[in-house]
């Protein structure tokens, strides 16, 4: 098999620059762990790069079967290293016992699932390099005050360093996309636990950005009841991530106290 073709349904759009390729790949940091999982490697473009470092130890899933007899005809080093399946619906714990840096080229119309299938592993994943659509980047990127604040810029911030890496045009990819792109890099920091409830954490969080224009008393109150006066009048983009988990924490306790 010589190419494989760009399905739409599963929003491929193949990187054809090795420059651009190659920097993904170097901005990698396998000091944890020499374990990576490249997400939907497509041709191989990332592929060829990882498999040239020798700290790495690679497997790559990949749910197009086109694809996989693709990798598997053009990098024999793949054997028994290809997951074929799809990335949001397979237990990663079947894969790896220890920790691994996840990498990839992520499809755009999952891009927001696949971080919120990190943070279900964040103890296992240290560290993720991807290229996303620009306006995703930004988001997860922003910080508190900043319009493109939002749910995955603090459930991600909570756990990790986001660093906005760099901008990628359209035209580097086959076919290309109607958006530009950028790369990100997420590092794991030290917070080990939240000092609140984390699944409230990420539901007080959910419930607070769904109606973001109002205030918190208003968007918490059904949910949660009267809210701290504190953080009453604030809008959830004003909130850091230390606010947030003031937050939830009180309203944690008077949840128990009920």
């Amino acid at each position: 098999m010589s190419f494989v073709r760009a399905k739409k349904h599963l929003g491929q759009h193949f990187l054809n620059d090795t420059n651009i390729a190659r920097k993904i790949v170097d901005y990698l940091t396998p000091e944890d762990t020499t374990q990576v999982l490249e997400v939907g490697p497509g041709t191989g473009v990332l592929t060829r790069f990882l498999l040239q470092n020798p700290q790495i130890r690679l497997q790559v899933i990949e749910i197009d079967s086109e694809s996989v007899r693709y990798l598997a005809n053009h990098f024999p080093e793949l054997q028994n290293h290809i997951i074929e399946a799809d990335f949001l619906r397979c237990d990663l714990n079947e894969y790896f016992s220890e920790p691994f840096i996840l990498i990839g080229n992520f499809p755009y119309h999952i891009s927001s699932q696949i971080f919120f299938k990190v943070l279900a592993y964040k103890h296992k994943i240290p560290e993720v390099v991807g290229m996303v659509q620009k306006e995703v980047a930004e988001r997860i990127s922003a910080s508190h005050g900043s319009k493109t604040y939002g749910i995955l810029s603090v459930l991600l911030q909570a756990f990790y360093t986001v660093e906005y890496l760099f901008t990628v045009n359209e035209q580097v990819f086959t076919p290309p996309p109607r958006v530009k792109s950028a790369v990100i890099r997420l590092r794991r920091n030290r917070r080990k636990q939240l000092e609140c409830d984390e699944k409230l954490f990420f539901n007080v969080v959910k419930t607070a950005f769904n109606q973001r224009r109002k205030m918190l008393r208003n968007s918490l109150k059904a949910a949660y009841g009267a809210v701290p006066e504190e953080f009453a009048t604030l809008r959830p983009e004003q909130m850091d991530i230390s606010q947030f988990i003031s937050l939830t924490r009180q309203i944690e306790l008077r949840l128990k106290n009920r």
